[in-house]
């Protein structure tokens, strides 16, 4: 029978979606890629993702593949039926969100992780590092402010969601990379609605799976640790 093919790398933006497949509890292939080999830049990985970039998701049965984390994440849930609303008012919060932590959070994110990759100019990098940084702090007020007015653990409220995985490991990078100018954990933790968040998902035992699945263990959200080597 076919499943889905998940292609990944360790603590890379396919943890997000590994923690939605099992969540879910959708049957997957895993399929790692040697990053540091250089193998996202293989022709055949480029017929999956033209950017070379993860993740991506072939689903079972289909023959195109899927990238972009939130539109892997929207379709896994729309075609499963969990971790996200289908009421009308809760479904605009809900995409709200996600194009948030899409096209906002994680953006900035990978800027601060590769900021040379964005400037002609090397003397620019740390002042670049810096005003996204500031962003990033902004950002995660936002956040925490929201999950204080939801009336709930969660970014929605009482319902756990994708966005929840994909926020939380967000904050998670955020912590660990680049090495040596990550954010502390101490710019977090007096966010309580976001502390609390964090603490409720990393107690869930289909998290704690999917992290070990790729080498993460321990603290998982807050201070966390690098994962694992591989082997």
């Amino acid at each position: 029978m076919a499943v889905d093919r998940l292609y990944w790398s360790p603590d890379s933006a396919n943890l997000v979606v590994r923690m939605a497949l099992h969540e879910l509890d959708v049957a997957y292939e895993a399929v790692l890629v040697d990053r540091p080999a250089g193998a996202l830049r293989r022709r055949d990985y480029l017929e999956l993702n033209p950017q070379g970039l993860l993740p991506v998701l072939v689903a079972a049965g289909q023959d195109a593949p899927l990238f972009e984390t939130g539109a892997i994440l929207l379709y896994l849930a729309e075609r499963e039926g969990g971790l996200a609303p289908a009421e009308p008012a809760a479904r605009g919060r809900f995409l709200k969100w996600l194009f948030f932590l899409s096209n906002t959070l994680h953006a900035d994110l990978r800027i601060q992780f590769y900021a040379e990759r964005y400037t002609a100019e090397p003397a620019a990098v740390p002042a670049l590092r810096a005003a996204v940084r500031r962003r990033i702090d902004e950002h995660l007020v936002l956040i925490d402010r929201a999950i204080a007015e939801s009336d709930g653990t969660w970014l929605l409220g009482e319902m756990l969601s994708v966005l929840d995985l994909y926020l939380a490991a967000c904050v998670r990078w955020a912590q660990l990379y680049p090495p040596g100018e990550a954010l502390l954990a101490d710019t977090i933790r007096p966010l309580a609605a976001l502390g609390g968040l964090l603490e409720a998902l990393a107690g869930r035992p289909a998290i704690v799976s999917a992290c070990a699945k790729e080498g993460i263990e321990g603290a998982l959200f807050l201070d966390p640790t690098p994962p694992r080597p591989l082997g």
